[in-house]
């Protein structure tokens, strides 16, 4: 017992020796990065090569040798017209958008599409956007869904990929595309508008608490945390959220004409299969099932804007996934002896 309770005040010295150094690394690494900010960088990886990486390995298992010469002979002698085609080849241009409700990631979007702009060829190469959001703010996916038309006015042809989830603001951003393809249970629709805000007046009041809120025009408060909520005042702000439901209506209109919206724009949500009869997509297809059967007529390229990750944050990183792993090592262990119990 003895030696074993001196193992364990050992191990948490160097656990506790071990923390320390890495919060001084850390602490030291963001000192350094607030001279030098992180750089953003562009990354193109070919999905083509990536494919035919994954096809060699599995063959490399499955096939003998004398087939696997045959079958790379084969191989090169298709890279080598496929490069002589290159220059005529169709490019599909991938771009990933994950919406949060304030569509933090349109600032790193326009600046992706701009570069697949700068490098696409109008009438012949193609966009496709892997969209998962269900909405938020409208005027940031107001922003998303204007960079979106920037393609179609360039002359691409824009493909919507929804495998998970386009509703509200993430539908106004599908809308715009020449097609949209969606899984069988991806989640599309709710074009509608709500705003929920929660008022403390009444407990203020009752508390004894003042509360003044100074203002220059009939509506430029409507409605507030802390003020009280009058009827003038909510019928103001109810009149401002139609308002901005028909321009929602009328957007999804000019890019879907055919969209009866008296059915659609009641604010609900439907599945893929029910999506697809009621027209607001185009297709029943994954993003996958879509690129995988064009790799044989284009070259499909996912472009994405990465930031390059500080000292500070790359040790930070790594420390987090240290101690989740040993967490999780810890709970399966301890889910394992319950079911399994020696």
């Amino acid at each position: 017992m003895q030696i074993l309770f001196d193992i364990l005040i050992f191990g948490s010295k160097v656990f506790l020796v071990t923390v320390a150094i890495g919060i001084l690394l850390i602490l030291i690494a963001n000192l350094i990065s607030r001279f030098k900010p992180p750089k953003e960088q562009l990354e193109v990886q070919d999905l083509n090569l990536r494919l035919k990486d994954y096809s060699h390995t599995i063959h490399q298992h499955t096939m003998d040798e004398k087939h696997l010469k045959n079958e790379m002979k084969a191989q090169k002698k298709k890279e080598k017209t496929n490069a002589q085609m290159k220059a005529t080849q169709k490019q599909i241009y991938v771009i990933d958008f994950e919406g949060d409700i304030k569509a933090s990631a349109v600032e790193q979007f326009r600046t992706v599409i701009s570069a697949v702009l700068a490098a696409a060829r109008p009438e012949k190469d193609e966009v496709v956007v892997r969209l998962e959001s269900s909405g938020g703010m409208v005027h940031s996916y107001g922003l998303a869904a204007a960079q979106l038309l920037r393609v179609r006015s360039f002359g691409l042809n824009l493909t919507i990929c929804v495998d998970k989830v386009a509703a509200s603001g993430g539908y106004m951003m599908a809308c715009t595309g020449n097609q949209i393809l969606a899984s069988p249970f991806a989640i599309l629709g709710s074009i509608g508008v709500v705003a929920q805000i929660p008022n403390l007046h009444r407990l203020l009041k009752k508390h004894d608490v003042d509360y003044e809120e100074f203002t220059a025009g009939e509506y430029k408060r409507t409605v507030s945390l802390l003020g009280e909520i009058t009827e003038k005042g909510k019928q103001k702000f109810v009149e401002q959220m139609e308002d901005t439901h028909s321009l929602f209506k009328e957007f999804v209109q000019q890019q879907r004409p055919k969209l009866d919206l008296s059915q659609v724009a009641t604010g609900e949500y439907w599945f893929g299969q029910r999506a697809l009869h009621f027209g607001l997509i185009d297709k029943i297809m994954s993003s996958d099932e879509y690129l995988f059967a064009q790799r044989n007529q284009a070259q499909i390229l996912e472009v994405s804007l990465q930031n390059k990750k500080s000292l500070g944050e790359k040790i930070a990183k790594n420390l987090s996934a240290v101690v989740e792993s040993s967490l999780l090592q810890w709970m399966q262990k301890i889910h394992d002896e319950r079911i399994f119990p020696k």
